[in-house]
């Protein structure tokens, strides 16, 4: 039985058993949530302490990846420039969109108060400094550790940042030693996130029965908002593609659409965007008529390092639990996720799903003030997102590639003398 099916089953049986014990005695439902309510803690904690150095050593060997893969030609740094782009462009529109939509949702204080009861979050609010000047001067920590050790994602990403910029200016072999240790970390840290993710079931059982008896039908109603929105932004971003390759590579909306279907519904079926990249690279060369050597190296690349629903996701995420606990965020806020979230994602591509969710939700979520105890139950759920997801990260790569093979055809060809 695969994880994602025994986090499912273990999700309904929590909501069931709660659900029950809710509407049969209130107090033995409360007294059953005080039970299971440490257990799901102890799993929750367990997955914080990779966060770290697991994020750490993701943005330094992203920082080491795309600059490899943007040396390598022209042809690649222009890819590289457009995968940037539209991630931005995407973290933005979620930043937007989330707030917006889910303000257009009734929401009740008393399940708020009742939600926040059952994840033992007594009192949530956004851990910013008072004004514009104190905050700008945090980004640059002063004491690594100390950033470390009180979890300031932000001033952590900075220092990898400069961390990783500067690997990159070191001669290759002292540079292959270092690399290789800091990829050995994030190795390590992902093997112990999938030993917790191995006792998932538990720990997204016990958490689903504690909300569910102290929240009742409230909680599974939340949570149809939740895989609705993430659908939402999938769906949009997808359709705001073929706007861009309408108009940055110059192709009819109709025949884009039309020409990159058969990827889609590999990436549907399978959920990944490197089992689909067979049939990408045949829509490319086959259906949309891409030069070879644009689709050979901006495919792969993009499979390897680009993924655009990431900040959608890390954005909406965090924007949905904002919502559930009445927490306004303000434009900085907003704006600092798109950023984190921009640079967490070159990071991650190659990470597995669950694996993916958990290590890279956490910091931009604890970046921006927010309680992450939600992330365990948003975990169980994300499956129904992700088909879209993959969908649209399908659909951004080939886009991608147009817009690339469209500038490289622009592109004055080179003279010299000679024969």
């Amino acid at each position: 039985m695969s994880t994602t099916t025994r986090i499912l089953l273990a999700l309904a049986a929590g909501a069931a058993i709660g659900l029950s014990l809710a509407f049969w005695d209130p107090v033995l439902a409360a007294s059953a949530a005080d039970i299971a309510q440490p257990v799901g803690r102890l799993w929750l904690n367990a997955l914080q302490m990779t966060v770290v150095p697991l994020v750490a050593a993701l943005v330094v060997v992203g920082v080491n990846a795309a600059s490899d893969a943007a040396s390598s030609g022209r042809t690649a740094r222009q890819a590289m420039g457009v995968f940037l782009v539209l991630l931005m462009l995407s973290g933005t529109f979620a930043a937007i969109a989330s707030p917006a939509l889910l303000a257009l949702v009734p929401r009740d204080d008393g399940l708020v108060e009742s939600f926040r009861a059952a994840i033992a979050v007594p009192d949530a609010q956004i851990a910013v400094p008072g004004n514009f000047g104190e905050w700008f001067a945090t980004l640059v920590p002063s004491n690594v550790l100390a950033a470390a050790a009180a979890s300031a994602m932000v001033p952590l990403v900075v220092f990898a940042l400069f961390f990783g910029f500067a690997l990159t200016r070191l001669d290759e072999a002292r540079k292959a030693r270092l690399l290789e240790f800091v990829q050995a970390v994030g190795d390590v840290m992902i093997v112990i996130v999938h030993w917790v993710l191995w006792a998932a079931p538990l720990g997204v059982f016990a958490l689903v029965l504690a909300v569910c008896a102290r929240v009742g039908i409230g909680m599974l109603a939340a949570l149809g908002w939740y895989i609705l929105l993430l659908c939402a932004l999938y769906i949009a971003v997808t359709l705001m593609l073929y706007m861009v390759a309408a108009v940055f590579a110059r192709e009819s909306m109709r025949r884009f659409a039309v020409a990159i279907i058969p990827a889609q519904v590999i990436a549907a079926s399978t959920q990944s965007s490197l089992a689909s990249l067979p049939a990408m690279i045949d829509v490319a060369r086959q259906r949309l008529g891409y030069p070879l050597q644009v689709t050979s190296l901006v495919l792969p690349m993009a499979v390897s390092l680009f993924r655009i629903t990431s900040p959608v996701q890390y954005i909406g995420v965090a924007t949905f639990i904002a919502w559930m606990y009445g927490i306004d965020l303000g434009p900085a806020q907003l704006a600092l996720a798109v950023g984190l979230a921009a640079v967490i994602s070159l990071g991650s591509v190659g990470l597995p799903g669950q694996v993916s969710f958990m290590a890279t939700n956490m910091p931009v979520t604890q970046a921006m003030g927010l309680p992450v105890e939600p992330l365990g139950i948003l975990l169980a759920v994300d499956t129904i997102p992700d088909v879209f997801s993959t969908v649209s990260n399908v659909t951004a790569d080939l886009t991608a590639a147009g817009v690339v093979a469209k500038r490289t055809d622009a592109a004055p060809i080179p003279t010299g003398g000679g024969t």
